[in-house]
């Protein structure tokens, strides 16, 4: 039996994981700057993901955790100023005057960094981060935990909107390895665990109850959410080469997978009473959905073809006519 503070965290949790997944995949089908990952970044993930995670740890072992976590929350206060900016911008557009927000028209403020260069910032960046700002300072002067999952629901949202897989070889590729990478360092190590708990910093989704926090790493969440919105814009190029309406199969499906394997995840951990490596159950759920539904509807050839730069550059030059 699940006691009622434990079960309210659970959901928590679910909740703030599923959230920025479905919202990070619908904004990743606007066009993006931003370069696909290769097949050769897919397999260094999970080395330099290793070489980062054991240096925390070894600097958590031997140097000051208060001014290690002093030094990352500063970090990640800038970090978090921008990604609340990101995620606000698409609301923000549509509440300020039209003209702020096109691209010919936007009004913008220039001025020059030192070591950096030329800044940019129109007024809707201005205004998001402006409320970044104000979340950063409570974090940074409370460390509460509802601006820390303020930072991390933003850095989930625009990491997954932005970060392009480019195809399902190099997709299959990175969740792969993060699932051998993410059972090694929980299972084999206490180096994962002890990090999570020691890194005072929103790289992870908290719930408070009674004996503490649950708690919720971001990369069970940008992983596979990245994955999710690269099967969305799947959906999206099936529906355009077959002139039919989206139909999104492949993501309610990968969709509910991913749910499937985060409520395994948190079942696991209750009954055993020890961190649990998500990714060892929610990759083979969205992974082999995926395949299980390409075979069973025919489409493995097309599911190994696409290529999101197909997609992406139809985007850009239907944008480019509309300006």
């Amino acid at each position: 039996m699940v006691d009622q503070d434990l079960l309210v965290s659970y959901v928590a949790l679910f909740t703030l994981a599923v959230i920025p997944i479905y919202f990070g995949a619908h904004q990743s089908l606007k066009p993006s700057k931003v370069e696909a990952m290769q097949a050769k970044d897919a397999y260094m993930f999970p080395v330099m993901g290793s070489i980062v995670l054991f240096s925390l740890y070894l600097a958590f072992k031997f140097l000051s955790k208060e001014w290690i976590n002093f030094l990352m929350s500063g970090y990640f206060m800038v970090l978090g100023i921008g990604a609340v900016s990101a995620a606000l911008e698409p609301f923000i557009s549509k509440i300020v005057p039209y003209k702020w927000s096109q691209k010919k028209t936007k009004k913008e403020v220039k001025f020059t960094l030192p070591f950096y260069g030329e800044v940019k910032l129109s007024y809707v960046d201005i205004i998001g981060g402006f409320f970044g700002l104000v979340i950063g300072a409570w974090y940074i002067t409370t460390k509460n935990w509802v601006a820390n999952n303020i930072f991390g629901e933003c850095f989930s949202l625009v990491s997954i909107s932005l970060i392009q897989l480019g195809n399902f070889k190099v997709a299959a590729i990175l969740l792969v390895g993060l699932f051998f990478y993410d059972i090694f360092w929980v299972f084999g190590t206490d180096v994962m665990v002890t990090v999570a708990k020691s890194f005072d910093a929103p790289i992870k989704v908290v719930y408070p109850r009674a004996t503490g926090f649950s708690l919720l790493g971001l990369g069970d969440i940008v992983i596979p959410g990245i994955f999710i919105a690269l099967m969305l814009r799947f959906d999206q190029h099936l529906a355009k080469k077959r002139g039919g309406k989206n139909q999104k199969l492949y993501f309610n499906i990968v969709f509910a997978s991913y749910v499937v394997g985060l409520v395994t995840t948190i079942l696991v951990l209750h009954v055993f009473k020890a961190g649990q490596p998500a990714l060892l159950y929610i990759v083979p759920c969205v992974l082999g959905s995926v395949i299980l539904t390409a075979v069973l509807k025919g489409d493995v050839k097309e599911l190994l073809a696409y290529k999101d730069e197909d997609l992406i550059a139809k985007k850009e030059v239907k944008a480019e006519k509309a300006e």
